[in-house]
């Protein structure tokens, strides 16, 4: 992988920040579990996220057609899930939000936050316990 980072556009942006459409997306880690999606236009917007299969291995949100088209997905494999975890005081404390992830499709380079239909999905479901 080059040292590249990519610049992801925001097609429907994160709730609270409308304006900022175009964020960086890097790697915390060596395995690309956590990473940091930061504003190029304002690097003190940032959000940490991760894939949501690596804690909640059941975790499976419902696209609609209209993200689809928005964000030009042509087949699964465009497609990358993650959800913007909240940190906590502690590693133990921190939580994800599995009621809007973060749609992103690498080959368009993509992407939507989006808030799903499924009212039964918690805004901070635990990390700590829910390794898959």
């Amino acid at each position: 992988m080059s040292g590249e980072i990519p610049v992801l556009e925001m097609v429907h942006p994160f709730v609270g920040f409308p304006d900022h459409t175009r964020f960086a997306l890097a790697r915390l880690d060596d395995e690309g579990t956590v990473c940091d999606l930061r504003s190029v236009d304002d690097p003190a917007v940032s959000f940490v996220v991760v894939p949501p299969h690596v804690f909640f291995a059941d975790y499976g949100p419902e696209v609609d057609d209209s993200t689809v088209a928005m964000l030009g997905v042509e087949s699964e494999d465009d497609l990358l899930t993650l959800v913007v975890v909240t940190l906590g005081e502690t590693a133990e404390d921190a939580t994800a939000n599995l009621l809007a992830p973060v749609l992103v499709n690498h080959r368009t380079r993509r992407a939507a936050q989006v808030v799903l239909d499924d009212l039964e999905l918690p805004i901070k479901a635990p990390l700590a316990g829910a390794s898959a």
